[in-house]
């Protein structure tokens, strides 16, 4: 029999000091992610002019995809600073499953726009280290997609529950993680060292960054076991 998995809790053995300024830097954090998430979905949105090419939907896309809908899917269950701190746990899940559809749809529709665009200018497809870690990203995305409608099989599955959404959640881990690396591989591209130099083009670079690090920090605190998981 699978046993329950015991959780990490935050701020183990700080003092009542440090434990209040620990909850303050983490909740300054995730507001700062939000704000990054939201602030590079804008601004590449109106770098890329939507409108006037085929290509230039496809940046709108896949930022609205990995840099909104993938973000705020995983901070939403954030304790600190999450915009739906209001709503019960039940409705917090079904929330995450709309933002997540909302975003692999986003996804989906992005590749079709970069599909197309380069069908119309006769250029070859998987020719970049960003377009081959974007398509692995969303079949990564695809896969983590039917992992999580698994949460509501877990006794076909003969897992239980906790064990399952350790899973679940470390995946999602590593999907995040290799969007993150697929946005970043895209500030390399022709299109945006055109659009974006100097200064402002190390900051695009480092941004994505930082969510990274709250959402890693966020999901190792919830569901970092604190003893091996045993059979």
């Amino acid at each position: 029999m699978c046993t329950d998995v015991e959780y990490s809790p935050v701020g183990e053995g700080l003092g009542m000091s440090e434990f209040w300024l620990y909850v303050w830097m983490r909740r300054v954090a995730v507001i700062a992610a939000h704000v990054i998430a939201v602030g590079l979905t804008i601004l590449i949105s109106l770098l890329s002019r939507p409108g006037t090419s085929l290509f230039s939907w496809h940046p709108v896309c896949m930022s609205f995809a990995y840099l909104l809908c993938l973000t705020e899917g995983i901070l939403l269950f954030s304790s600190e600073g999450t915009l739906f701190c209001f709503k019960s746990r039940k409705a917090k899940v079904r929330l995450h499953w709309f933002i997540q559809a909302l975003a692999l749809l986003a996804a989906a529709t992005g590749v079709g726009f970069m599909v197309a665009s380069k069908n119309l200018s006769q250029l070859s497809h998987m020719s970049t280290w960003h377009s081959l870690l974007g398509v692995c990203t969303l079949a990564a995305t695809v896969l983590q997609a039917a992992c999580g409608t698994c949460l509501f099989f877990p006794k076909v599955l003969w897992l239980s529950p906790p064990r399952l959404k350790l899973y679940h959640a470390t995946c999602g881990l590593v999907v995040y993680l290799l969007a993150t690396v697929t946005v970043v591989s895209a500030m390399f591209s022709d299109w945006f060292q055109a659009t974006v130099n100097g200064v402002v083009w190390y900051a695009f670079l480092l941004l994505p960054l930082f969510p990274a690090l709250v959402v890693m920090n966020q999901i190792t605190n919830a569901y970092l076991p604190r003893k091996k998981i045993t059979t």
